[in-house]
């Protein structure tokens, strides 16, 4: 029988949050407002600190599967499902992307690996566990819009420690190198909002204000994968989303996702994933409905 799947659901945040964010203590997590363990998108982050358990998840066609403690991100738009869960312990924040500075986010939404492991016996782990508990504090006593600037002034420290972190294993401030990671990190933010209609590789290069030549050598020498392939990239895996997701044909998806010769982008997507478009919906949907994964 046919999958009768039209859409891909997105949730907003939770009534219980205020002013554009929630934490939730893992250990004291009522039931989930919607099914977790179904694929789905949130038009909001989600940050976990896990300091115990066991946990596998699937995020963009990927199973991760690890063991606390670690930091994990689901960023807008990136579907995902809970798989399992086991004797787990810390805390989910949620959280509007508008309030977070936006250097950051995109530093972190670009730079991650999920999941990020932690040590117990660094000072960064104890750091990000006081932040984190004194949100889920402050949030249990946020009685004016105060102490509500105040949780927001915490999640920024939060998140700005994170980045940190992160920062700290990338390229060194040299000028050169800061220059080039500069140029990848908006590159990737144009990428993922404009794959749709951007194709060229000049697009790109004119919205930064350099050449094409420069921004494609940039790329490439930090990522491995010229400008093209990320743009296609991009493409694929929101197609993937949709075959998976939806019931509209090839050509429609080819169409949504920014080809106009759906000939070409079933060669393309083949080219990127080793499947045909349909095959990639037969292997990953239609032969096992409950266990995609």
């Amino acid at each position: 029988m046919k999958n009768q799947k039209s859409l891909i659901k997105q949730f907003e945040l939770s009534p219980n949050s205020k002013a554009g964010m929630f934490i939730t203590n893992m250990e004291n997590r009522e039931e989930d407002e919607h099914d977790v363990s179904r694929p789905h998108r949130d038009n909001h982050c989600q940050f976990m600190l896990a300091v115990k358990g066991e946990f596998k998840l699937n995020i963009d066609f990927e199973n991760i599967e690890f063991k606390a403690p670690a930091i994990l991100f689901v960023f807008p738009d990136e579907v995902h499902h809970v798989i399992e869960v086991q004797q787990p312990k810390g805390w989910m924040i949620s959280f509007d992307p508008s309030l977070v500075d936006k250097d950051v986010l995109q530093l972190l939404e670009n730079n991650i690996s999920n999941p990020l492991m932690l040590q117990k016996e660094t000072v960064f782990y104890k750091e990000i566990i006081i932040l984190t508990d004194l949100i889920e504090k402050m949030q249990l006593h946020n009685t004016n819009n105060y102490i509500q600037k105040s949780i927001h002034t915490l999640l920024n420290s939060l998140l700005s420690l994170i980045a940190g972190n992160l920062a700290s294993v990338l390229p060194s401030n040299k000028e050169k190198e800061k220059r080039s990671f500069i140029i990848k990190e908006a590159f990737i933010k144009l990428s993922k909002e404009n794959f749709k209609i951007w194709k060229q590789p000049a697009k790109y290069a004119a919205a930064l204000s350099i050449s094409t030549a420069h921004l494609n050598d940039t790329i490439k020498s930090l990522t491995g994968n010229p400008v093209s392939v990320h743009i296609q990239q991009a493409s694929i895996m929101e197609a993937k989303r949709l075959l998976y997701f939806t019931d509209s044909t090839v050509r429609e998806i080819a169409y949504e996702v920014g080809y106009d010769e759906p000939v070409y982008f079933g060669k393309l997507f083949k080219k990127l994933t080793s499947l045909t478009p349909l095959e990639f919906r037969k292997k990953f949907r239609d032969q096992d409905y409950h266990s995609p994964f």
